[in-house]
């Protein structure tokens, strides 16, 4: 006989309590298992609970209601209970508390006390996701609650590549640019967020596409579909090619780089507006060697002015 602990579909054994040949050594076996599970649980005083033979409470179930009910709150809040879909809503609450795969996000469902649909059900949604345009419909209801902050006319958007470890590759996973310097199979994730960094929408591209090509379909698809007019990009200076800055001024687009001009690219360089002439006063230095004071502002030109000595 054994204790055996499941936690998220994976079965460990606790300890081993020995080995039984007939019913009353099992009995006593089974007797010693219990005492150390329940080892220092102290006997609750609950009347109206029912008790076993032995006059203890049993435990009949446990839930994390607190915590479930604030996620399906903020959940609600966000508008993302426009898919009707409690398997996907189920999934996605359950990655929240601990990101996993669909199988342990079973097990993480019954750690909580809610109802956790088969891993199959987790398929099929995810099924559903791609032929309901799920994607769609909550990159919607993220826009209209950032909208709501009046923050839709200034986005910032980058890329990142995520690697898997596979030997082929497909239609989507292919060997390109990495930033980890890997040649596996890969993903190219665009993420388009407000200025809070709540995120509008994500975009997925095949591993060997240019990031620099990536920027413009997501800008367009993004006013189009949220009828943004006069729109604000912040994007590192990689992603402002030439092509894409002409692509911006076209479509009437401004941006913003986050680079400093010393390593903008040229063609971003080019476009910036001439360096204006700052004046202002700095503090003097004085020579005691020579007794003359030096003043270092543009005012003054950075002449020596002469100063009696004390």
């Amino acid at each position: 006989m054994q204790i055996v602990e499941k936690r998220h579909g994976v079965r460990r054994i606790v300890a081993h309590v020995g080995s039984a040949h007939d019913d009353a050594e099992l009995a006593v076996l089974m007797a010693s298992a219990r005492d150390r599970i329940h080892a220092g649980q102290q006997v609750l005083d609950l009347p109206s609970v029912e008790t076993g033979a032995s006059g203890r409470a049993v435990v009949t179930g446990s839930a994390s209601e607190v915590l479930w009910d604030v996620l399906i709150d903020a959940y609600r809040r966000l508008g993302f209970d426009a898919v009707a879909d409690e398997a996907f809503r189920g999934l996605v609450l359950a990655r929240i508390v601990e990101p996993t795969s669909k199988l342990a996000a079973v097990g993480v469902l019954e750690e909580l006390g809610v109802p956790a649909p088969h891993r199959n059900t987790f398929s099929a949604a995810l099924r559903r996701r791609v032929t309901q345009d799920y994607r769609g419909t909550l990159a919607g209801a993220c826009a209209r609650h950032s909208a709501r902050t009046g923050a839709a006319s200034l986005v910032l958007y980058d890329v990142t590549t995520l690697h898997f470890e596979a030997e082929n590759e497909d239609a989507l996973r292919k060997v390109g640019m990495s930033k980890e310097r890997r040649v596996d199979p890969q993903i190219q994730v665009g993420l388009l967020v407000d200025p809070s960094g709540f995120p509008l929408e994500v975009s997925c591209f095949e591993g060997n596409t240019a990031e620099t090509t990536t920027l413009l379909p997501v800008l367009r698809g993004f006013a189009e579909r949220h009828q943004v007019s006069d729109m604000v990009v912040v994007a590192d200076a990689g992603m402002l090619s030439a092509a894409n800055l002409n692509a911006l001024e076209d479509t009437g687009f401004s941006f913003i780089v986050g680079s400093r001009i010393s390593k903008a690219p040229y063609d971003l360089a080019a476009r910036r507006p001439p360096r204006q002439r700052l004046r202002r006063r700095a503090a003097p230095r004085i020579h005691p060697d020579h007794g003359h004071r030096e003043d270092r502002s543009s005012a003054a030109g950075g002449l020596p002015l002469p100063v009696r000595p004390a």
